[in-house]
């Protein structure tokens, strides 16, 4: 075990860095904060570079099975913990993880959710946490989405970055791919041509699109779909918030 008891040290100012998004693409590393995030990484097996805690906090690291005596285990201070927390209330400990997108994939079976340059951390979070809830296979973000490994969006998942596929691809491609294979593609998207949800069955396999908060699904996406489905409004709302339509097209479908 290393203990660093300084802001200025030079490793904790490389971590902290990693609240910033120029950084973690640099490196190829995020900083996850929280006792249920870590767990949830230990519990898939995730092998991590670093895992840094005040005293109390790394007590209960160790009832959690980890050896606390490794060289990758860094004992802070609370002051420490406050430089690199990205909230109010810190729980004073702290893992950095490598980032982790596969160079290929194959999308050829399965059912998923498409984010089509959504841009609201929570949202996206929210949508792929209700994903693993309901069993589907992955998320696919559009490459100019919200970065998967923004703090915000790491809380927002619930560990559930750690269950399902979460992939950064351009959409276009993704969904040619899933039609090669059979796989059809529903776009939630207000036209004219558009289907309601409750119209549609039940399908093994699916990719579901959803749409940007403020501009919905793009033209050149849109276009690409087999088919438009939106979900009927019964009272005076002009629309859904975005992982509330989500949620409830996600679980139409599971």
């Amino acid at each position: 075990m290393q203990q660093i008891s300084s802001v200025n040290n030079k490793t904790i100012k490389e971590l902290a860095k990693l609240n910033k998004k120029k950084y973690r693409e640099e490196t190829g590393l995020y900083l996850i904060e929280g006792f249920h995030l870590i767990e949830e990484a230990l519990k898939a097996d995730k092998k991590f570079q670093y895992l840094l805690a005040t005293d109390e906090a790394l007590s209960k690291v160790e009832e959690m099975g980890v050896d606390i005596n490794g060289s990758n285990i860094i004992l802070i201070n609370k002051a420490i913990a406050r430089h690199l927390s990205d909230t109010k209330n810190s729980q004073e400990i702290f893992m950095v993880l490598k980032i982790n997108q596969p160079k290929d994939f194959s999308f050829n079976y399965g059912k998923w959710v498409l984010l089509d340059d959504l841009a609201d951390p929570g949202n996206v979070g929210t949508i792929i946490r209700t994903a693993d809830a309901a069993g589907f296979d992955g998320v696919i973000l559009s490459p100019e989405s919200v970065d998967l490994y923004n703090p915000k969006t790491q809380r927002s998942m619930q560990g559930s970055q750690f269950h399902i596929d979460l992939i950064k691809r351009d959409l276009s491609q993704v969904i040619a791919d899933f039609q090669t294979n059979d796989i059809p593609v529903y776009a939630s998207i207000l036209d004219k041509t558009a289907k309601e949800l409750p119209d549609f069955e039940k399908a093994p396999q699916l990719a579901l699109v959803i749409g940007n908060e403020a501009h919905g699904v793009s033209e050149l996406i849109s276009q690409m779909s087999d088919e438009k489905l939106y979900i009927p409004i019964k009272g005076q709302a002009e629309s859904l918030n975005a992982a509330v339509a989500a949620g409830i097209m996600i679980y139409h479908f599971a």
